[in-house]
């Protein structure tokens, strides 16, 4: 099974989820989309895969889209688009794609419905929050 992870490394969610995937035994292709980039077909591949439009697709927090005015529900899907090809942060991330599909993994467990094999436990987030027990089973 290959497992691709669109990446930000500076995002606790991004690394619980890479995390999570190495634990179950993955070894996943790493896309570090801000130093990649985005096209527009990827883009609106991916959003069509894991279900996402454009607006439910945008970084809202920790990122730039409040102050370039993206939040303001009259912005198309059009303008969305171009600004994150332009400034790629403004995805929200880790968009994972696996045989079993693709999807935005957040909150990060979302990801263990996309893997064959669950990580052995126990597995904590890097908060401290469970995420299987120790007899291997999901917690929550």
């Amino acid at each position: 099974m290959t497992v691709v992870i669109h990446h930000n490394p500076d995002c606790g969610t991004s690394r619980n989820v890479l995390a999570i995937i190495e634990a179950s035994g993955e070894t996943p292709v790493v896309i570090s989309y801000l130093d990649t980039g985005w096209t527009r077909p990827q883009l609106l591949a991916l959003f069509a895969a894991a279900d996402l439009t454009p607006r439910t697709g945008l970084r809202t927090t920790k990122s730039p889209a409040k102050e370039m005015g993206l939040l303001d529900p009259s912005v198309d899907d059009d303008a969305l688009l171009a600004a994150m090809l332009e400034h790629p942060v403004l995805v929200n991330r880790p968009i994972v794609c696996s045989p079993k599909g693709t999807r935005l993994c957040r909150p990060s467990e979302a990801v263990l419905d996309l893997l064959d094999h669950l990580p052995p436990g126990p597995m904590t987030k890097e908060d401290g929050t469970p995420l299987i027990d120790a007899e291997g089973n999901r917690v929550g």
